[in-house]
């Protein structure tokens, strides 16, 4: 499982980070999902290694512009890329309405693809994808907002040629049937179920990725089934105190606990506000006071996202920076 950020900003660019976007995957796979579309997105994308032809899926978590203002944008760049293939977009009420007006103001009258938008607000969402399974589940924010539990669907496993020798299965066709999920008949009349010769499936990994949030303990229950925990730490606790709570937005305190009773191995703490920076200016805070104050409360990895940073979980469970 690949993560991948294209913006990792609260709100407002800065000459470090974009606004929120970020990219999810199978591995290496061409085929990725997307994960807010703020503005300047497609442009972040032109740096990494996805293209719009393999894009699956987009989620929004909320309908606030960091997060939405580049989908236009992004889906007229496709259309002009040639893309044909249907593309779902799972949101909350009013992204679709801005979708289509944005495009409707800009005289796009003809998309080559179809949009397939699903309300991610509904109670019993699950939008299932070659991939993943994935389920949304709501926040506390000014406005209404989700994160996506991403499931991975585990993929099909090899075949145990012990027990194809076995069972007396010869080499060829029959074995390329049992591997796509056919029962075969052998000559003697044997029926061979695949689940008689395939290996036991691999876990899935599962990833939670939060939208916008002052309350992160609203994920405690999905987070038991989590390997990775994406979530917002717009403030260190104390600038939180200065600037209020009016903004509906989580410290790295408040995230780091709620990962630490959970049981998650690895957290990325990610839409930071610009009063952090990697060289502070006078005024300003360094951005590892943010990694500070979650090690406080959480002894898992914890990483700080940044723009174009890319992070990956093995099959054996190992998290990784590549």
């Amino acid at each position: 499982m690949r993560l991948t950020f294209f913006g990792t900003a609260a709100g407002l660019p800065s000459k470090e980070r974009n606004v929120t976007a970020q990219a999810i995957a199978r591995d290496d796979a061409k085929e990725w999902y997307l994960i807010d579309c703020g503005e300047g997105t497609q442009h972040r994308l032109l740096y990494s290694r996805y293209t719009l032809s393999h894009l699956q899926a987009i989620f929004i978590t909320h309908i606030h512009g960091d997060h939405m203002f580049g989908l236009p944008g992004l889906l007229t760049s496709a259309s002009m890329q040639g893309r044909t293939e249907p593309l779902t977009i799972c949101a909350p009420e009013g992204v679709e309405s801005f979708v289509r007006h944005a495009l409707a103001c800009a005289d796009v009258t003809h998309m080559p693809f179809e949009l397939i938008f699903l309300r991610s607000d509904q109670p019993d969402f699950v939008c299932k994808t070659i991939d993943f399974s994935v389920t949304s589940h709501p926040l506390s924010h000014r406005v209404p907002s989700f994160a996506y539990a991403f499931e991975e669907i585990p993929e099909r496993t090899s075949l145990c040629q012990e027990k194809l020798q076995e069972m007396n299965v010869p080499r060829g066709p029959l074995w390329g049937r049992l591997q796509h999920g056919e029962p075969v008949e052998l000559d003697d009349g044997t029926t061979v179920q695949p689940e008689d010769v395939l290996q036991p499936p691999l876990p899935g990994r599962f990833a939670v990725i939060g939208g916008d949030n002052d309350q992160p303990e609203l994920l405690a229950e999905v987070l038991t089934k989590a390997d990775v925990f994406v979530h917002e730490a717009t403030f260190t606790s104390d600038v939180r105190e200065k600037v209020g709570r009016a903004w509906m937005h989580s410290t790295p305190a408040q995230v780091a606990e709620v990962a630490a009773a959970s049981g998650v191995k690895h957290l990325v703490l990610t839409h930071f506000s610009n009063r952090y920076q990697r060289n502070p200016k006078p005024g300003h805070y360094h951005i590892e006071e943010l990694r500070t104050e979650a090690r406080e409360r959480f002894s898992g990895t914890i990483d700080l996202a940044e723009d174009m940073g890319c992070w990956e979980l093995s099959r054996t469970g190992e998290w990784r920076k590549i």
